[in-house]
């Protein structure tokens, strides 16, 4: 059965940083991109952060580029995703999610499994 479990989520300040991990289980993790997406209040679900199955290239929305990275342990089955200097507006659940190929995605149909979040709250 596989799993994705996402960890480290929490309340922080304005300006603060935050390490989610997600762990993989019961699925090929090393020849699968990993994407991480979040889901604000009445907002849709959006793509944050996306890496290739070699931690080669990566991909990053707007809005969090030169705060954010994304990283991958293969030898762990586990996928990083880095917050520095948070604000408000990061305030999400944050979903990671297995691609259904080695290449990384902004698109959800790509990504066959999800993990069930964690909240991250960022107050000013």
């Amino acid at each position: 059965q596989v799993q994705l479990v996402e960890s480290g989520g929490g309340l922080v300040q304005a300006g603060g940083s935050l390490r989610l991990s997600c762990a993989a289980s019961g699925l090929t993790f090393g020849t699968r991109g990993m994407g991480w997406f979040r889901q604000a209040p009445g907002k849709e679900r959006e793509f944050v952060a996306a890496v290739d199955w070699t931690a080669t290239r990566t991909d990053y929305t707007d809005s969090v580029k030169g705060r954010f990275i994304i990283s991958r342990d293969n030898a762990k089955n586990t996928v990083y995703l880095q917050m520095s200097s948070l604000k408000p507006e990061d305030t999400a659940v944050y979903y990671c999610a297995a691609g259904r190929s080695r290449w990384y995605s902004r698109s959800e149909t790509d990504y066959g499994y999800w993990g069930q979040g964690t909240q991250v709250t960022v107050s000013s």
